[in-house]
């Protein structure tokens, strides 16, 4: 039996929603085989962060190599990846390999607030790891974070993302339409802008949503599919994640990774 293989790369989430824990589920529901490589620990739930802990740049690498060694990825999802040393890390070791497919999902701002990621660290990981990237994910705060301006309306959205896709040589994937009704993506793939439409589900069971449309995305692009395809499966999976009605949790509320396998 063949299983495409991806490797996800990021934080722990102790709630099961969003990180590791999230991307492992959702890469079996997308059905390739997951594998992991933890950047820092986190004690969290749906109600927010209590603390973390950090694994040493010398880990991180033994764990990278542990897998490209004996099984390498189809495809790569990056998530948290939390500091200076840590990011050159993951940066050196991917390029080393070679690494393809690679999905990039930065979050700047967790949903209840917190900071995860120092603006400094923020710029490095995006000089080092979006050129590696075929695909960044950005949030509204990220994509006006790293092209410098405001973006509301649908042709800013557009510009930010061809801005930041410019200076940094990969894909962007703008997550959301600029309207808290609106669902919708724009991708600008280096050449042009696509919008991938979508209404937004109500549902305030949104925690890991982000994290899975990319670690979807990154399922897709391992079995073959090109980057359009892998964004429009991607979002169908995740609009069945957020409307199957799983409620769990205190504060904002999980998805439900697994509603495909029912």
């Amino acid at each position: 039996m063949e299983l495409k293989t991806v490797l996800t790369i990021g934080g722990s989430d102790s709630s099961g929603g969003t990180g590791i824990q999230g991307d492992i589920k959702t890469l079996i529901a997308n059905d390739v085989y997951a594998m992991t490589v933890i950047t820092t620990l986190t004690a969290q739930n749906t109600t927010g962060h209590r603390s973390y802990m950090d694994v040493t740049a010398d880990f991180l690498a033994n764990q990278i190599d542990m897998i490209f060694e004996d099984i390498p990825p189809a495809a790569v999802k990056i998530g948290a990846v939390p500091t200076q040393d840590l990011i050159l890390t993951v940066a050196g070791r991917l390029a080393h390999y070679g690494a393809k497919n690679i999905v990039t999902d930065i979050a700047m701002v967790a949903n209840d607030g917190t900071k995860l990621i120092e603006t400094t660290d923020a710029q490095i990981y995006a000089e080092k790891i979006f050129p590696l990237s075929t695909l960044v994910t950005l949030g509204k705060i990220e994509l006006e974070f790293f092209s410098g301006d405001k973006v509301t309306a649908r042709q800013e959205i557009s510009d930010a993302a061809k801005k930041v896709s410019e200076k940094y040589s990969c894909a962007i994937l703008a997550k959301g339409g600029g309207d808290e009704n609106d669902a919708s993506e724009l991708l600008f793939d280096g050449k042009e802008a696509r919008w991938f439409r979508g209404k937004k589900v109500d549902t305030k069971n949104t925690h890991g949503a982000g994290t899975a449309l990319s670690a979807a995305v990154a399922a897709n692009l391992a079995k073959g599919l090109n980057l359009i395809q892998a964004i429009d499966e991607a979002k169908k999976y995740l609009t069945g994640a957020l409307s199957s009605g799983l409620t769990l949790g205190k504060g904002i509320g999980l998805i439900d990774h697994a509603w495909k396998l029912r």
